[in-house]
């Protein structure tokens, strides 16, 4: 096999990963509280000094150097959690936070299950028992559990969370932070939920009414970073194509009888 075939091939397919990452973020791109993806990649090198040294297969035996093929070698996607730009809506039971920190919502499954999920996305609504809750129905947690308020009262909600009507306080948000982000994964479009050896810790994040916070996608960045893409993928090609030109040759002119 020619090596060269097969290093413009992991290319492509590098790229067309890091492209479905990209286009999806230019999807989400105003979707409100939607953290943008990124994608790595590893060099033959890197994979090939970490392959010397696995003995995990073989006790006391790393593999051979014949096992490893040259070419780009697909990572691991990331979240980038900074922080997007705020939206005035005016609707005081849109909220954004202001520095680290997540929403509590409680999610039902489509089988009736419930799970707590986290979100940086506070387009919430009333309902008309009162109940506070996110676009797609659930209910978004305070100090008390559901948060339930008078619908047919005005709602304030203070930097700290807490809940207002009629000059008294009726609940607080549950605001929730987290030692490593390494440790939550996306659920759906704007959800996060914690996977084994996430920690727990106190929220520092300040409650905005009246706002909600945008996705954190540069749309102009994702454009350039299309543009360059495009450019990697098309040169790989003609890689691929410059070979098969040359093999071509190699089979049908050079070893031509005259």
């Amino acid at each position: 096999m020619v090596k060269g075939l097969y290093t413009a091939y992991t290319g492509m397919i590098n790229e067309q990963h890091r492209m479905d990452t990209l286009t999806n973020n230019l999807a989400n791109s105003t979707t409100i509280g939607y953290k943008k993806e990124g994608a790595t990649s590893q060099s033959f090198d890197s994979v090939f000094a970490y392959k010397l040294k696995d003995i995990s297969d073989s006790p006391n035996i790393p593999r051979r150097i014949g096992i490893n093929t040259p070419g780009v070698k697909i990572g691991e996607n990331y979240t980038d959690y900074s922080q997007g730009s705020f939206k005035i809506t005016d609707n005081p039971t849109d909220l954004a936070l202001s520095g680290d920190g997540f929403f509590n919502v409680e999610f039902t499954s489509k089988s009736g299950e419930t799970s707590t999920k986290y979100t940086r996305a506070g387009s919430f609504s009333l309902t008309t028992e009162g109940y506070l809750v996110t676009k797609n129905g659930d209910y978004v947690i305070g100090s008390k559990g559901h948060i339930k308020l008078d619908p047919t009262q005005g709602v304030k909600f203070d930097s700290m969370g807490n809940i207002y009507q009629n000059d008294a306080k009726v609940d607080q948000l549950k605001i929730t932070d987290f030692e490593d982000y390494d440790y939550l994964k996306k659920y759906g479009e704007n959800l996060l939920e914690p996977v084994e050896g996430a920690t727990f810790k106190d929220a520092t994040a300040k409650v905005y009414s009246g706002y909600v916070e945008m996705s954190n996608v540069n749309i102009v960045t994702e454009m350039v970073d299309l543009i360059a893409i495009t450019r990697q993928y098309e040169a790989n090609q003609k890689v691929i194509k410059t070979i098969d030109t040359t093999l071509e040759k190699a089979a049908n002119q050079n070893g031509r009888l005259t």
